[in-house]
Protein backbone atom coordinates (compact mmCIF):
# COMPACT_ATOMS: atom_id res chain seq x y z
CA UNK A 1 0.00 0.00 0.00
CA UNK A 2 1.34 3.01 -0.74
CA UNK A 3 2.31 5.11 2.60
CA UNK A 4 3.22 8.31 0.39
CA UNK A 5 0.09 10.82 1.85
CA UNK A 6 0.96 9.94 4.88
CA UNK A 7 4.60 10.63 4.99
CA UNK A 8 4.14 14.16 3.65
CA UNK A 9 1.47 14.69 5.71
CA UNK A 10 3.49 13.70 8.33
CA UNK A 11 6.29 16.25 7.45
CA UNK A 12 4.23 19.06 6.80
CA UNK A 13 2.09 18.82 9.91
CA UNK A 14 5.22 18.91 11.95
CA UNK A 15 6.48 22.29 9.62
CA UNK A 16 3.29 24.25 9.55
CA UNK A 17 2.33 23.72 13.31
CA UNK A 18 5.90 23.28 14.67
CA UNK A 19 4.16 20.48 16.88
CA UNK A 20 3.57 17.08 17.44
CA UNK A 21 0.03 17.50 17.52
CA UNK A 22 0.64 18.73 13.51
CA UNK A 23 2.19 15.44 12.19
CA UNK A 24 0.04 13.50 13.89
CA UNK A 25 -3.13 15.56 12.37
CA UNK A 26 -1.05 15.26 8.74
CA UNK A 27 -0.64 11.48 9.05
CA UNK A 28 -4.21 11.25 9.78
CA UNK A 29 -5.14 13.31 6.56
CA UNK A 30 -2.69 11.30 5.09
CA UNK A 31 -4.03 8.02 5.72
CA UNK A 32 -7.33 9.54 4.37
CA UNK A 33 -5.89 10.54 0.84
CA UNK A 34 -4.04 7.50 0.76
CA UNK A 35 -6.98 4.66 1.65
CA UNK A 36 -9.07 7.16 -0.99
CA UNK A 37 -11.89 7.92 1.15
CA UNK A 38 -12.03 11.09 -0.72
CA UNK A 39 -12.52 9.82 -4.02
CA UNK A 40 -16.37 8.77 -3.58
CA UNK A 41 -18.57 6.09 -5.70
CA UNK A 42 -17.94 7.83 -9.52
CA UNK A 43 -14.37 5.87 -9.01
CA UNK A 44 -15.83 2.34 -8.24
CA UNK A 45 -18.50 3.27 -11.31
CA UNK A 46 -15.71 3.71 -13.32
CA UNK A 47 -14.05 0.23 -12.04
CA UNK A 48 -16.86 -1.19 -12.36
CA UNK A 49 -17.38 -0.36 -16.29
CA UNK A 50 -13.98 -1.32 -16.90
CA UNK A 51 -14.02 -5.00 -15.32
CA UNK A 52 -17.54 -4.99 -17.62
CA UNK A 53 -15.88 -3.74 -20.90
CA UNK A 54 -12.99 -6.67 -20.16
CA UNK A 55 -16.29 -9.34 -19.60
CA UNK A 56 -14.34 -9.75 -16.01
CA UNK A 57 -15.60 -9.82 -12.96
CA UNK A 58 -13.47 -7.87 -10.22
CA UNK A 59 -12.25 -10.79 -8.11
CA UNK A 60 -11.09 -11.54 -11.71
CA UNK A 61 -7.18 -13.26 -11.10
CA UNK A 62 -4.70 -11.46 -13.25
CA UNK A 63 -4.02 -14.46 -15.65
CA UNK A 64 -8.09 -13.98 -16.14
CA UNK A 65 -8.05 -10.22 -16.57
CA UNK A 66 -4.70 -10.20 -18.85
CA UNK A 67 -6.14 -13.42 -21.10
CA UNK A 68 -9.82 -11.41 -21.45
CA UNK A 69 -7.80 -8.33 -22.61
CA UNK A 70 -5.47 -10.41 -25.84
CA UNK A 71 -8.96 -11.76 -26.36
CA UNK A 72 -10.53 -9.00 -26.75
CA UNK A 73 -7.59 -6.80 -28.49
CA UNK A 74 -7.09 -9.32 -31.45
CA UNK A 75 -10.36 -9.42 -32.19
CA UNK A 76 -11.25 -6.04 -32.27
CA UNK A 77 -7.45 -4.06 -33.27
CA UNK A 78 -7.99 -1.73 -35.92
CA UNK A 79 -5.06 -3.72 -38.28
CA UNK A 80 -7.41 -6.72 -38.24
CA UNK A 81 -10.13 -4.37 -40.90
CA UNK A 82 -6.84 -2.11 -42.03
CA UNK A 83 -8.99 -3.04 -45.41
CA UNK A 84 -12.08 -2.55 -44.75
CA UNK A 85 -14.69 0.85 -45.08
CA UNK A 86 -13.92 3.42 -42.95
CA UNK A 87 -17.00 3.50 -40.61
CA UNK A 88 -15.32 -0.34 -39.78
CA UNK A 89 -11.93 0.82 -38.97
CA UNK A 90 -12.92 4.07 -37.09
CA UNK A 91 -15.55 1.69 -34.86
CA UNK A 92 -12.66 -0.61 -34.88
CA UNK A 93 -10.73 2.03 -33.59
CA UNK A 94 -13.05 3.51 -30.96
CA UNK A 95 -13.56 -0.07 -29.62
CA UNK A 96 -10.31 -1.16 -29.01
CA UNK A 97 -9.33 2.34 -27.74
CA UNK A 98 -11.77 1.72 -24.89
CA UNK A 99 -10.38 -2.16 -24.06
CA UNK A 100 -7.31 -0.40 -24.02
CA UNK A 101 -8.37 2.24 -21.16
CA UNK A 102 -10.42 -0.43 -19.64
CA UNK A 103 -6.91 -2.65 -19.19
CA UNK A 104 -4.96 0.78 -17.85
CA UNK A 105 -7.36 1.09 -15.16
CA UNK A 106 -7.38 -2.39 -13.91
CA UNK A 107 -3.77 -2.21 -14.08
CA UNK A 108 -3.53 0.55 -12.30
CA UNK A 109 -6.01 -0.10 -9.55
CA UNK A 110 -4.39 -3.78 -8.49
CA UNK A 111 -1.04 -1.85 -8.92
CA UNK A 112 -2.35 1.38 -6.32
CA UNK A 113 -3.97 -1.84 -3.83
CA UNK A 114 -0.67 -4.00 -4.07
Amino acid sequence: MNHYGKLLGGALGWVLMRHPIGAVLGIALGHVLDAGWLRGSDAQADHDAAYRELGVEPDASDEDVERAYRRLISEYHPDKVAGAAKEIRELAETRARAINTAYESIQKLRRYRR
